[in-house]
């Protein structure tokens, strides 16, 4: 029978396991086996909603937008849909993903703007006009719980990127808030605290005024805006509650608070992913993180049969230019740090990855390692990447080396984000884009579908790759959350052992294998003798002699565990 890619793909990562039942039927649900899991050893696959998938052309312009903007800077149809179709038919659950970052889905502005690049809309969904809708280019409220309740059905975490600091830029259509919640100038010169965080990130993005503990009325346009759609006695009644029962002034960030976390009470969204972390105040984080933690306890009472665990609600932070050799205290400039991790985050994102997989893979990873396990984020974790829609320097930006960055972020300790992708080599250098635009392109499906080649490889063994070391982190919490230790310089050996009450798990991996010859690898007493284990790149299984275990296989790659 002709195969799909994904089957394809799929049927290759499982090692030569039949189709049939590698490749889940879509739009049925394939809620996988329960295995452990930690945020530390998540696999988060991050995409930009607006650029992945579309599965209703007809909400493609919405709010009288044209497609009148400069190359990849203007909607290309991707929705939310889009997100729950690739859910149903297995594409996430066949990578080991188990946690989807995507990118606001709150309604933007509905003008476009030159940021000195060409005509630009808000896409990716950073230039918000209203926090509490869905935008009508992204779907409808439905289709975001449908996709909710589909990641949920499969064991998939869904983690909802939130924006504290600003509005979107202002336009005819999209008029600036009133002073009180928002300042215009001066920009932001990133010298110390006051000139990160009291400014404005880049011209016309107004500011929001995180530090004022002044009460304001809602802005005069939200207010029409909410009466035109016939919801204003509704969100008056619902902020009325919230400052309530919190007691809260009406500043404007508990405004914001409120209308983020209606996100996790209506939904079960399970973490944020916030934004632009240094450019707000560091406290202002952990009040956020208080009001979240609530509404996430108010939604798992209220649908116990729906969610996942009894795990805490998930932050995560980006804080541009962190790396993870900072430890918990980032600069700030002017003598002044901020600890994001005491205000509420289990990890930062680590800019720091990119520079550090130039590395060799030792240097690399046991350094990890020992920052994570009794060093400075001892309890703490990072959330590793390679590529993403605003770092202009990727690793790797001409996928030439898809298969060594595969290794050296979802075998690196710590959690792993997959930039929509980076598992099919999606290309990050489109000729007539400009800036971060070269990074957004639309999702290749056309390659993976063709299985196209290009510079010595095929677009379907990538994914293969990818799939194969993402189903083994899934399967084991050691790769991501255990303790490093090399084996072997030699081939390159290793193990990861990880220790929690009464959950123990423990791997050994090797890379650059010969692929001439099939290789014994001396396991150093980590599996006894007479120990089966597998090989989860192959899919193979040996039992463990004197001490080694040879699967008769011929790859660059063992993947070495325990069912």
């Amino acid at each position: 029978m002709k195969l799909t890619p994904i089957a394809l793909t799929l049927a290759l990562a499982l090692g030569g396991s039949t189709v049939a039942s590698a490749a889940p039927q879509a739009g049925k649900a394939t809620v996988q086996a329960a295995r452990p899991f930690s945020w530390d050893n998540a696999t988060v696959y991050f995409l930009l909603t607006d650029r992945f998938n579309n599965a209703n052309k007809a909400n493609d312009l919405a709010y009288g937008r044209k497609a009148d903007a400069a190359p990849l800077r203007g909607f290309m149809g991707g929705d939310l849909a889009g997100i729950t179709a690739k859910i149903r038919e297995g594409y996430f659950t066949s990578l080991g993903v188990n946690a989807i970052w995507l990118t606001p889905p709150v309604e933007q502005i509905h003008a476009g703007t030159d940021e000195g690049t060409g005509q630009s809309y808000g896409f990716h969904g950073y230039w918000a006009s209203d926090f509490t809708a869905v935008d009508a280019n992204l779907g409808t409220e439905q289709d975001f719980r449908d996709l909710v309740e589909a990641a949920h059905q499969r064991g998939i975490r869904v983690l909802l990127d939130v924006v504290m600091n600003h509005t979107g830029p202002v336009t005819q259509a999209d008029p600036v808030w009133p002073d009180e919640w928002v300042r215009t100038g001066p920009a932001c010169t990133y010298k110390d605290a006051a000139s990160t965080i009291s400014c404005t990130l880049v011209k016309n993005l107004p500011d929001v005024r995180t530090e004022s503990d002044t009460p304001v009325a809602l802005p005069p346009a939200l207010v029409a805006k909410w009466q035109r759609e016939g919801r204003l006695e509704r969100e008056q009644r619902e902020l009325d509650e919230f400052f309530a029962r919190t007691g809260y002034p009406r500043a404007p960030r508990y405004y914001l608070m409120k209308w983020h976390s209606d996100w996790v009470r209506k939904y079960g969204v399970d973490g944020f992913r916030a934004d632009t972390v240094k450019h707000v105040e560091a406290p202002v984080w952990k009040e956020l993180r208080n009001v979240a933690d609530a509404a996430f306890e108010d939604w798992k009472r209220a649908n116990p049969a729906k969610k996942l665990s009894d795990d805490r609600f998930y932050m995560t932070a980006e804080v541009y230019n962190y790396r993870l050799d900072d430890g918990q205290l980032h600069d700030l400039g002017g003598g002044q740090q901020a600890n994001y991790y005491q205000n509420g985050f289990d990890s930062l994102i680590n800019f720091g990855t990119v520079a550090d997989a130039e590395q060799d893979y030792e240097s690399m990873f046991s350094r990890y390692s020992a920052m994570l396990h009794g060093g400075a984020l001892q309890g703490y974790s990072v959330l590793n990447y390679l590529a993403s829609h605003d770092f202009d320097r990727p690793y790797d930006a001409a996928r030439k080396r898809p298969f060594v960055t595969a290794n050296k972020l979802l075998l690196a300790p710590g959690a792993a984000q997959i930039y929509y992708g980076d598992e099919t080599a999606r290309k990050l250098d489109v000729a007539d884009a400009v800036g971060d635009a070269k990074l957004r392109s639309f999702m290749n499906w056309d390659e993976l579908k063709q299985n196209a080649q290009r510079d010595g490889y095929r677009v379907g063994e990538v994914r293969a790759h990818w799939a194969k070391l993402g189903l083994f982190r899934q399967a084991h919490i050691a790769v991501g959350a255990g303790v490093h230790q090399q084996l072997q310089a030699q081939p390159y050996v290793f193990k990861r052992t990880y220790s929690k009450g009464a959950l123990q798990d423990k791997v050994v991996v090797a890379l650059d294998l010969p692929t001439d010859r099939s290789t014994s690898i001396a396991l150093h007493g980590v599996f006894a003798d007479g120990a089966k284990v597998r090989d989860y790149y192959s899919g193979k299984s040996a039992v463990v002699r004197n001490g080694q275990v040879n699967f008769g296989t011929r790859n660059a790659v063992l993947l070495i565990g325990q069912d």
